[in-house]
């Protein structure tokens, strides 16, 4: 029994340090990545043109974003195209549990075009309570393909994009006073990603498509998402629009909702992103970012599927003795249960390697098997 190869891969990336070891020994391949967000309030700078004008497509599209907005040619970008190669199952992801989503139809709501999507404004009672600290609900938007191209979803699972998606957004709440202040923080945003295909009428997505710019009666947000909340895609992304921060934990969920096609036509139809100064009227469709690169990123799954979903667990900031310990004592039992017998020496080798890294301060880890 020998250690038959430890690759170390080190990449340095604008604004993120990224390190991968990979150790390959009696039929197992284990994976340790871990990253560690830079502070980037050097950028800052660039928040002085915020305001420039953008578009998907044209000589201000996607691909001039990154002339004013930096960061959307960086790394750690949203959306990106799910691929089953890509997962990682993490038994400790918890279903998403949303509090007070359920509204209220005397809670007036703000429904409005921002010229780039249709929003909703949400209420800060709205939070998520699975998560490590508190996120507050900020606002709800949608991305959509158009009446001639019915394809329109931002995040894709295996090369396939829906017809729309849906994006509820929260800010850390616990940590920041508001999202203006959250948006730009490596833990101060937290999205849920609802992919939408055109199928069977919605009547909770009734409650709202009828409404342009006006006041909208509370209604059941909670509706809006898919039954089941407790399978889900979850990575560490950025905004899908600029100035596009790297400060998203991305749950997109596994389960699709579907709307009319009536209900699909008055997203792609009702609404412009023309500016009051321009002479013609500009049809607000298509407005979705394209796939961008993984950049050695994990996407971690809250359900088995594939063959690809290798058990993994995450270690965020300073590991806890005993919790670390629990972990490496189990591991050493199903090395045993495959190798049979495990030198004491390379046990105690990988043991140390392990603790050390796993002590180091404010970085995620992933030890996937």
């Amino acid at each position: 029994m020998s250690l038959l190869d430890c690759v170390i891969d080190f990449c340095c990336h604008s604004y993120f340090s990224f390190q991968c070891f990979q150790l390959h020994f009696c039929n197992f391949f284990i994976i340790i990545f871990f990253y560690k967000k830079l502070d980037h309030k050097f950028m800052y700078l660039f928040l002085s043109v915020s305001g420039v004008k953008w578009t998907y497509k044209g000589p201000e599209g996607e691909h001039h974003w990154s002339k004013h907005y930096p960061f959307c040619g960086g790394t750690f970008q949203s959306p990106i195209d799910i691929k089953s190669e890509l997962l990682r199952f993490d038994p400790a992801l918890r279903p998403i549990e949303v509090q007070n989503y359920n509204l209220a139809p005397d809670e007036q709501l703000t429904l409005g075009n921002n010229g780039h999507s249709l929003q909703i404004s949400l209420p800060p009672k709205m939070y998520l309570s699975s998560l490590r600290h508190r996120y507050t609900a900020a606002q709800l938007h949608f991305h959509w393909g158009s009446s001639s191209r019915p394809a329109g979803s931002e995040h894709m699972v295996n090369s396939r994009q829906y017809a729309a998606e849906m994006h509820v957004v929260h800010y850390n709440s616990e940590k920041y006073p508001n999202i203006s202040m959250a948006v730009d923080k490596s833990d101060g945003l937290a999205v849920l990603g609802v992919l939408v295909e055109v199928g069977d009428f919605n009547p909770a997505y009734e409650q709202f498509l009828k409404f342009i710019n006006v006041q909208v009666p509370g209604f059941n947000v909670r509706a809006l998402l898919p039954t089941r909340l407790d399978e889900y895609y979850r990575y560490d992304g950025s905004l899908t629009t600029p100035p596009c921060y790297p400060s998203v934990l991305w749950t997109v969920f596994k389960n699709h909702v579907t709307i009319s096609q009536k209900q699909f036509l008055a997203l792609t139809t009702a609404l412009y992103s023309s500016n009051a100064q321009d002479s013609v009227a500009i049809p607000l469709h298509s407005n979705f970012r394209k796939p961008k690169l993984i950049d050695s990123r994990v996407v971690l799954v809250s359900f088995k599927e594939g063959k690809y979903n290798l058990l993994c667990f995450v270690i965020e900031g300073k590991g806890k003795k005993k919790d670390i310990a629990l972990l490496l004592t189990w591991l050493k039992k199903q090395l045993l249960v495959v190798c049979k017998s495990l030198p004491q020496w390379l046990w105690l080798m990988w043991h140390h390697l392990l603790l050390a890294v796993f002590y180091t301060k404010n970085v995620k880890y992933y030890l996937c098997l």
